[in-house]
């Protein structure tokens, strides 16, 4: 069980920013259940959705930027876990880069590499391990993104979601599984017990090259094309 709490270079919960917010917000006074429920909803909520510089950055890094993706939110949101004393670990997969598009777009799509690395938080509570993927996307950005496409009710890939029920994802935790890109995954690369076992062995697949397009151009991009999405009126 230890294996499932230990700090990490990438899990830093001992770094001031993370201790100081645990601390305003009380996280450690509330019983085992409602504590998991307030971090995973402050992580999905108000960490928005976005493409940090990588994807093995620190949490207190996550937590400065203000935003996150599938991997970044991972990580931030196994690092407050472990900070209150709740077991977690990652799992890892890959994505089919479908689901990117509309984030993406023109020639940035066409260059980025087809399966992209991927990955929740699997949170253990009363004996049961639940997923939690459900906290990718801030409602906010969900929301709009729903109203763009109210024709769409079933299953709907693109701009960030790959699910078949686009209406009413399960994105709300109570003792239960949450998911918002599980579709589109295509291969399992299994259970790692820190984000850092797991970068170690799978990384995106892009060159260095295309690594600093991305860091230096194409995430910018992205996280403005999101924005607009988030920000425009219907």
């Amino acid at each position: 069980m230890d294996n499932y709490l230990k700090e990490t270079k990438i899990l830093d919960y001992s770094n001031v920013s993370i201790q100081e917010l645990l601390e305003q917000r009380g996280w450690k006074d509330l019983d085992t259940v409602s504590r998991v429920k307030a971090i995973y909803n402050f992580v999905r909520d108000e960490i928005k959705f976005g493409y940090n510089v990588s994807d093995d950055i620190p949490a207190s890094e996550i937590l400065k930027d203000g935003y996150g993706q599938c991997n970044t939110k991972a990580t931030l949101l196994m690092a407050l876990l472990r900070a209150t004393g709740i077991p977690n670990r990652i799992h890892g997969f890959t994505i089919d880069k479908a689901l990117q598009k509309g984030a993406i777009t023109g020639i940035w799509y066409k260059l980025s590499p087809k399966n992209i690395l991927h990955s929740w938080v699997e949170v253990l509570v009363n004996e049961q391990w639940y997923f939690l993927e459900g906290v990718i996307l801030d409602k906010p950005y969900l929301t709009k993104l729903q109203e763009q496409n109210s024709d769409c009710k079933t299953t709907f890939c693109g701009f960030g979601v790959y699910t078949d029920n686009f209406e009413n994802p399960p994105i709300e935790w109570n003792l239960n599984n949450t998911f918002i890109q599980d579709k589109g995954i295509n291969r399992d690369f299994g259970i790692f017990d820190t984000p850092d076992a797991f970068y170690a062995k799978h990384q995106q697949e892009l060159n260095a090259f295309k690594k600093f397009i991305f860091q230096h151009i194409v995430r910018h991009i992205m996280n403005n094309n999101v924005e607009r999405i988030r920000n425009k009126k219907v």
